[in-house]
């Protein structure tokens, strides 16, 4: 099932989903089960899996050479979804990236789902590798998540890259990225959110966001989209802090803002178990809010460390 159409069937009440990574290469499907089962008792009709692009290594040759080596760290999220909805019967989300696949691979892919029944996809740009400085495309693939979409929604219209299949149309539904602070390559918000609008224009029918820790700051993004006619629902991603190195790394990796209450309260802890009780607490009180603002789905970033997202899905659901 799309997932607005999960959220209209939900006549208003807010739903429960969460995001994970698919098990790192040589680990068993498994370890995904065990990050899974903890949070089935909150009944969430669909589950997001992450995709990561290519990286780098070099390899040393006995003559002294270096030999430049793409490799992927994880299993296929295609494959991981297929795992998900054989064994729990719920919709899997596969992210779908930019950067590592031509636009005939990204096809492939997007007919290999379409085989699968998977109804969502998260149309991602992606992140630049960890050996180049800022994202660069594969060659003839797609440059932008806007194209990406676009792409997708040709499809979804019979519209292939090549006219042998122009027949064969898909149904997906499309999700996108937003950025209640802003995306940090974006010189300003309200460039950010032509983008978006663009995106939306092109067939994205929901929003999901990047981690925040102000609902003001979400509150904010939601009267935004609407007063630039983004009309689709927009979900909060959410994941609360658990270690007191969170409040350097989380920042920078993400480029968001920690509230100074909440920054100033983990910073007067004694230990990193009362670190990880005031983020849970936080996030708590947060989720609260967010379900009387009517936010359609509270999204978790779960990392893998579905205990945290537990706790807190008790005392909301």
């Amino acid at each position: 099932m799309k997932i607005v159409d999960h959220i209209k069937n939900a006549n208003g009440k807010t739903l429960f989903s969460f995001e994970l990574l698919p098990p790192i290469k040589g680990q068993s499907i498994q370890g995904i089960f065990n990050a899974i089962d903890p949070l089935m008792e909150f009944n969430p009709p669909f589950i997001d899996v992450t995709y990561l692009r290519e990286d780098y290594i070099y390899k040393q040759h006995p003559n002294g050479l270096l030999e430049k080596v793409a490799y992927r760290k994880r299993p296929s999220t295609v494959a991981t979804c297929a795992a998900i909805m054989n064994k729990y019967k719920v919709d899997a989300v596969p992210h779908l990236i930019c950067g590592g696949f031509t636009k005939d691979e990204t096809e492939n892919a997007l007919i290999d789902l379409q085989f699968l029944g998977i109804d969502n996809v998260l149309v991602l740009r992606g992140d630049a590798r960890k050996s180049d400085s800022s994202f660069v495309p594969t060659p003839d693939g797609h440059a932008y998540a806007s194209e990406l979409v676009q792409h997708v929604s040709d499809m979804n219209r019979g519209k292939y890259l090549h006219d042998d299949m122009a027949n064969e149309k898909t149904d997906f539904c499309i999700g996108v990225a937003g950025y209640p602070e802003k995306h940090f390559e974006s010189p300003n918000l309200d460039t950010d959110f032509k983008y978006l609008k663009h995106k939306v224009d092109l067939g994205a029918e929901f929003i999901v966001t990047q981690m925040f820790f102000d609902n003001k700051a979400y509150q904010a993004f939601v009267e935004k989209c609407r007063s630039n006619g983004i009309n689709v629902p927009i979900i909060p991603g959410l994941k609360p802090i658990t270690s007191s190195k969170q409040l350097i790394s989380l920042p920078k990796i993400f480029h968001l803002d920690i509230p100074l209450e909440l920054s100033e309260a983990i910073q007067a802890c004694e230990s990193e178990k009362e670190v990880k009780e005031v983020g849970i607490e936080w996030m708590i009180n947060q989720c609260k809010e967010l379900k009387t603002m009517g936010a359609p789905v509270l999204h978790f970033y779960t990392m893998g460390n579905p205990e945290p997202t537990k706790r807190i899905a008790q005392a909301i659901f």
